[in-house]
């Protein structure tokens, strides 16, 4: 996007998500989560920003990573996965760090376990894409360029 500043945002995978492609591929997908981050730095390349990925099977590191963003993310894009429905520190971390959000996630999971009905991020997040497979972070990062852009206008 000619003339836009250069945006960073920040795309955090949480646990077990390195398993992608090969992991419950029924409800999953067969798209890695090489291949996922691949597609998010050519979408990026495309609306002038710069995709930095992370993953983390461990809830401190995925905190560590979080607190470390302020000041150099203009925006997070995260999948917490199981940690969606079960840290309250996930959600307090992304509402600290002040620095917008989107919450992905590849199934729908408001059609899945009653577990999964409750995140604790979704309520201190901008928004929430889920269902479309690999393409809910490509649309979660698409929407969320886009909230930063009108932020900035």
């Amino acid at each position: 996007m000619s003339g836009e500043p250069r945006l960073r945002v920040d795309v955090i995978h949480g646990p077990n998500l390195q398993l992608l492609g090969t992991r419950e591929v029924q409800v999953y997908g067969t798209t890695s989560l090489a291949e996922i981050d691949a597609r998010l730095i050519e979408l990026g390349e495309e609306l002038a920003v710069d995709v930095h990925s992370f993953q983390s099977n461990h809830e401190g590191e995925i905190l560590d990573h979080l607190g470390s963003l302020g000041g150099v993310a203009d925006g997070i894009l995260i999948n917490p996965a199981g940690l969606t429905h079960t840290s309250v520190a996930l959600g307090d971390g992304v509402a600290g760090v002040g620095i917008p959000t989107v919450e992905v996630h590849l199934s729908n999971t408001a059609t899945r376990e009653s577990f999964r009905h409750h995140s604790y991020v979704a309520s201190v997040a901008v928004g929430v894409v889920a269902g479309f497979g690999w393409r809910s972070y490509l649309l979660g990062l698409r929407a969320l360029v886009g909230q930063l852009r009108d932020a900035s206008s």
